[in-house]
């Protein structure tokens, strides 16, 4: 009998690691207790223990207790008060509610000078919180909390009835405070309804991962990671990470500021949702609570995760002058081989006409303000301004307000602003599209190679090098043929096949052999790639196919953008010819060396400028 294959290792990542080493370490903390003024409450299992922490690209990691559930308590106050400002928007909200911190705790009976809760991170707030929603969604109100909820966690959430009970049972205080706030106008109508829907928004369910993934979906500039759903918008996440910075660990947020640095909110439960913007959202579950009523292991776990990376929100390290990668024009860099040599001598006088500045990472207020000062010497503003966005991951609201003030009112209308690299899966393509639909005059092309020829081609046409497209061009004129005598391209001529395509024909497929290689005469032609982005233009005078010359296959789809006419020449063919007219052949060979060795040449040469 075969011995069954051992299942393959999975390896552990350096994080998941010091995660499993933190909660080793921790486990054995025995300090705090148990809530135990809602009687449900104290039933929990004080050594459960559960860390998660979920990226902002969808990956969660666990370890220990996290798939045991828990009530959500005060952590769900958060999540609330970034509903009512999407619902209602901020000027209603702010009129019932402030966002200043309390300094007392959590469920203080008092309210500020104005008889407003000082903010929506205490029960007071909440409360007046519940209210808002309860006026505007009526019997709907709980039913639209716990769907936001769940859509945060990625999941449907349930209510726990019994702590649902208890809570309702035990919970004068929060009806004293709802009461005073009616007296105010802080909530109207039916208190009990009210506190109904406050009470159940606090028993929900949820486990350390969905915390993780609610802080993520924070983190994430109110998009789910895992789901992909957008939850809650980017002002509502702002302001309320703001009110969490301050607020959201009771009469702990000043200590915890100061030594965690991440926004945060801890529940009663237990549990305590972290969301570090950008980065990651930190859920963790363990139910022994400090004189506070946070978590005493929580608090020490995060401790250690924000110290241990460096995640504090106030020590960042970021230097604006890696947005640019690389900043060059063509006389450093060459120009595309392939060309007509009248083309290229147009390309050789003018290389400094095009200025390509490489960016990467996040375009921010600071990266942007970087790029515009690059571009503040009129001298160094060229005809053709390229901005390579293909490594840039994000667009900031404040990048993109300086972006747009470089293209409208920055460049000399002599410029044409050419944005390169930003295919339709790109995570800034949206942003760029919506410049396009406000008139900013930039053009947008897929990839680098795209915005380069097309910007070539303009100057090669500015200076009448473009001046044979609707003619038709003769054997002399190609590069792959220079050097060849006029009976060795009559030959040529003589054994190839005249050939002509309707606009929009494919006249070679990538996945064809590589068996012929076309003269273009007349109209012109595009390379494109399996996704369709057009990697290149030839018109008359260019040649395509010509790695069938030695055998290699095919890279690109080409497409007649007008109609078309060749000179095709079959391998077959190419072979007869190479009998009769060895030199011939040679010198054919040879100039494609000279064509692949120029492509490497400038493949080589932007490298080196964008690794220094």
């Amino acid at each position: 009998m075969p011995i069954p294959a051992p299942a393959p290792a999975v390896l552990t990542t350096p994080l998941l690691r010091f995660l499993e080493e933190t909660r080793t370490a921790f486990a054995p903390l025995d300090a705090g207790e148990v809530a135990s003024y809602i009687p449900e409450l104290g039933k929990a299992d004080a050594d459960h223990f559960g860390i998660a922490v979920a990226t902002t690209d969808g990956h969660v990691y666990e370890t220990g207790d996290t798939q045991i559930p828990f009530t959500i308590q005060s952590i769900s106050k958060a999540v609330v008060f970034a509903l009512a400002l999407d619902l209602l928007g901020a000027e209603k909200v702010e009129a019932t509610i402030g966002v200043e911190p309390s300094g007392e705790a959590f469920n203080s009976i008092r309210l500020r000078a104005d008889n407003k809760p000082f903010n929506a991170m205490v029960n007071a707030g909440a409360i007046a919180c519940c209210g808002l929603i309860a006026d505007a969604a009526g019997d709907e109100a709980f039913e639209l909390i716990r769907s936001t909820l769940g859509r945060f966690a990625g999941r449907a959430l349930e209510v726990d009835d019994a702590v649902f009970q208890s809570e309702r049972l035990t919970g004068d205080r929060n009806r004293a405070i709802a009461y005073l706030l009616r007296t105010y106008g802080g909530v109207r109508g039916d208190v009990d309804h009210v506190l109904d829907v406050y009470f159940r928004q606090c028993s929900l369910l949820v486990t350390a991962r969905d915390l993780a993934v609610m802080g993520a979906s924070f983190a994430n500039h109110g998009v789910n990671p895992v789901t992909g759903e957008t939850v809650v918008s980017n002002y509502a996440v702002a302001r309320t990470l703001a009110v969490m910075s301050s607020s959201g660990m009771y009469d702990f947020a000043g200590e915890w500021i100061y030594r965690v640095g991440v926004p945060a909110k801890s529940g009663v439960g237990g549990g305590i949702l972290a969301a570090l913007p950008s980065q990651l959202g930190l859920g963790i579950f363990s139910p022994r609570l400090d004189v506070h009523g946070n978590s005493v292991r929580g608090i020490r776990t995060c401790e250690a995760i924000s110290e241990a990376f460096d995640l504090h929100m106030l020590s960042r390290q970021d230097d604006v002058r890696t947005s640019i990668v690389a900043d060059y024009d063509f006389r450093t860099v060459p120009a595309k081989p392939g060309r007509q040599p009248h083309a290229r001598e147009i390309l050789k006088a003018r290389s400094a006409a095009i200025r390509v500045l490489e960016l990467a990472g996040k375009l921010s207020f600071a990266t942007m303000d970087y790029v515009t000062r690059r571009l503040t010497d009129p001298a160094g503003v060229p005809e053709f301004l390229i901005l390579n966005l293909h490594r840039v991951s994000t667009i900031t609201d404040a990048g993109l307000r300086l972006l747009t003030g470089l293209l409208r009112s920055q460049l000399p209308p002599t410029t044409t602003a050419v944005i390169a690299g930003v295919e339709s899966t790109s995570p800034v393509a949206p942003q760029l599209k919506a410049l396009k639909d406000q008139g900013v005059r930039v053009r947008i092309f897929p990839t680098y190679d795209a915005a380069v020829e097309w910007a070539e081609d303009q100057i090669v046409y500015r200076h009448g090098g473009f001046s044979q497209v609707g003619v038709e061009a003769d054997l002399t004129r190609q590069a792959l043929l220079e050097g060849l005598s006029t009976e060795d391209l009559s030959a040529l001529s003589r054994l190839g096949t005249r050939v002509a395509f309707d606009a929009g024909t494919r006249i070679i497929s990538a996945s064809e052999p590589p068996e012929k290689v076309y003269f273009l005469l007349r109209g012109m032609v595009s390379a494109r790639a399996a996704t369709g982005t057009r990697l290149a233009t030839l018109i008359p005078g260019m040649a395509f196919g010509e790695l069938a010359l030695i055998d290699e296959p095919r890279s690109a789809d080409i497409f007649a953008e007008t109609e078309a006419v060749c000179l095709e020449v079959g391998m077959e063919q190419f072979r007869a010819f190479a009998e009769s007219h060895p030199r011939a052949a040679d010198r054919i060979i040879r100039n494609l060396a000279v064509l692949l060795a120029a492509r490497i040449r400038m493949a080589t040469a932007r490298i080196e400028m964008l690794t220094g």
